[in-house]
């Protein structure tokens, strides 16, 4: 059984900062590929971030230069610092970790930026 629990969500004003986090647990050695989505209000769910197992990056254009998204492999977790944030970053945040062929979801975590 593998375990993700999110925690790092609130409420910021705008061009203020959240960091969240997603921590695995469970019977496995390592997590893989980490990617992190947000669904917003009336949205479908989007990609915003993902990081590979040697620590290559990749972020959709609308977080790209505020959003940096990291990894600690020794406490498999995953961190997203997201930075300058804005109204439109409004949703709710899960991150999806792979772990061998398998793909695992977080509960989400909400964040809400106000103006």
């Amino acid at each position: 059984q593998v375990q993700l629990v999110e925690s790092g969500g609130g409420l910021v004003q705008a061009g203020g900062s959240l960091r969240l986090s997603c921590a695995a647990s469970g019977s496995f050695i390592s997590i893989d590929v980490t990617r992190w989505y947000r669904q917003a209000p009336g949205k479908q769910r989007e990609w915003v971030a993902v990081i590979t197992t040697g620590g290559r990056t990749n972020y959709a254009d609308s977080v790209k230069g505020r959003f940096t998204i990291s990894r600690d492999n020794p406490k498999n977790t995953v961190s997203l610092q997201m930075n300058s944030l804005k109204p439109e970053d409004t949703a709710v945040y899960y991150c999806n970790v792979q772990i061998g062929s398998r793909l695992y979801w977080g509960q989400g975590t909400q964040v809400t930026v106000s103006s």
